[in-house]
């Protein structure tokens, strides 16, 4: 695989930095995709309809816009990241006000010709304004606690408000990308311990303010088999689909356990399932290796970038997708509980699938104009 990711000037007409684009990532991710338009394809018996083809459509919608972020001087997201996390952020009070309900949670705005999930989109906001604040900062800078209050208040506020919708697993991800944020701009090991350990008596205090359906999945993670008829039975039918896929797998559209409707969810959060009862313990290990490289990709584009901002942007994007991989993956295999994330680009999804075509956007926008000459605490030559 070549990573060579070419050369840029901070000047370039739109035709150049189209040239400039890393099209053997545009490439990866189209086949990171189809791989999920095969599975939904399957999902539905062997029909495009009703997911494939609506996925598909997203999808193309999807490329488009995560051009069209990639074309946009890099320079402009940063100067543009408060204002649009300010935007996500009204749209999450938003959600407490009018938000729609669906599967038990409020999460949704309906805009009337779709519907948008704001927790999703403050993901991508989170990264970008985080990497605005901590641009050009020092580690003399990051080493002050009164320097580190307005970035942690950036990174909970948010929080506080996924928390209430209720949607767990969103808001752990708010919190670790926030978190490797923070290790990236040189926050000491000891403060991260000091915030670690004061959440143990939070701990202790969030269980007695969670939803029962919440505590229901420590339970069920914890013991599975004490209920596997009721709460445990989506992890208990997960497992076995994984056991019966065996080494190679039962074949394309000749999964027992998804096909006979044993696998809930098999379209969204439990799709790596039915791909390795499908394909095997080969096809699942051969699938994380295409997101294996689509890391190594981001990688490489933060570690040639030559301004803070973008590689911080590069690094928030990359641990975002690969913390989506890693839950997503460790829940259906009983790792961790089931928290209710989607496999990027794979499980059906409008606003997910979407979310991450920007984030994939703007990756490719930090490769076009790497070299771009920054301030330390603004923008300049702009």
């Amino acid at each position: 695989m070549n990573f060579d990711l070419g050369g840029d000037q901070s000047d370039m007409t739109l035709g150049e930095k189209f040239a400039a684009i890393s099209w053997s990532l545009v490439f990866l991710i189209a086949a990171v995709a189809s791989v999920g338009f095969a599975m939904l394809y399957s999902a539905a018996n062997g029909s495009l309809d009703p997911w494939a083809s609506r996925q598909m459509v997203r999808f193309a919608v999807g490329c488009g816009l995560m051009l069209v972020v990639a074309l946009i001087d890099i320079r402009v997201w940063m100067k543009v990241a408060y204002v649009l996390y300010g935007i996500v952020f009204l749209m999450l009070i938003a959600v407490e006000l009018v938000g729609q309900i669906g599967m038990g949670a409020q999460r949704w705005i309906d805009l009337g010709f779709m519907q948008i999930q704001p927790s999703e989109l403050m993901k991508v906001t989170l990264i970008l304004v985080l990497a605005r604040y901590f641009h050009g900062a020092s580690l003399e800078d990051t080493g002050r606690i009164p320097f580190l209050l307005p970035a942690l208040a950036l990174t909970f506020a948010p929080v506080a408000l996924v928390l209430m919708q209720p949607n767990l697993g969103t808001s752990l991800i708010l919190i670790m990308v926030s978190g490797a944020t923070f290790w990236l701009v040189g926050v000491r090991l000891w403060k991260f311990l000091t915030i670690i350990g004061s959440l143990f008596p939070i701990g202790f205090i969030a269980w007695e303010f969670m939803h029962e359906y919440q505590r229901n999945r420590v339970r069920t993670f914890l013991d599975p088999e004490n209920d596997p008829l009721g709460h445990g039975y989506h992890i208990m039918q997960s497992k076995i689909a994984l056991g019966s896929g065996g080494l190679f797998g039962k074949g394309f559209l000749m999964g027992s356990q998804s096909h006979l409707n044993f696998l809930p969810e098999k379209q969204t959060d439990f799709i790596f399932t039915m791909l390795a009862e499908e394909f095997g313990m080969v096809g699942g290990l051969g699938f994380m290796m295409l997101y294996a490289l689509l890391l190594v990709y981001g990688y490489v584009i933060a570690m040639r970038c030559r301004h803070q901002f973008g590689r911080l942007v590069a690094m928030g994007l990359t641990v975002n997708l690969f913390l989506y991989m890693f839950i997503n993956i460790g829940m259906v295999m009983g790792l961790m509980p089931v928290v209710g994330i989607p496999l990027p680009l794979i499980s059906y999804g409008g606003t997910a699938t979407l979310t991450v075509m920007i984030g994939f956007g703007l990756l490719l926008s930090v490769h076009v104009h790497r070299d771009v000459r920054m301030s330390r605490r603004g923008i300049s030559d702009f």
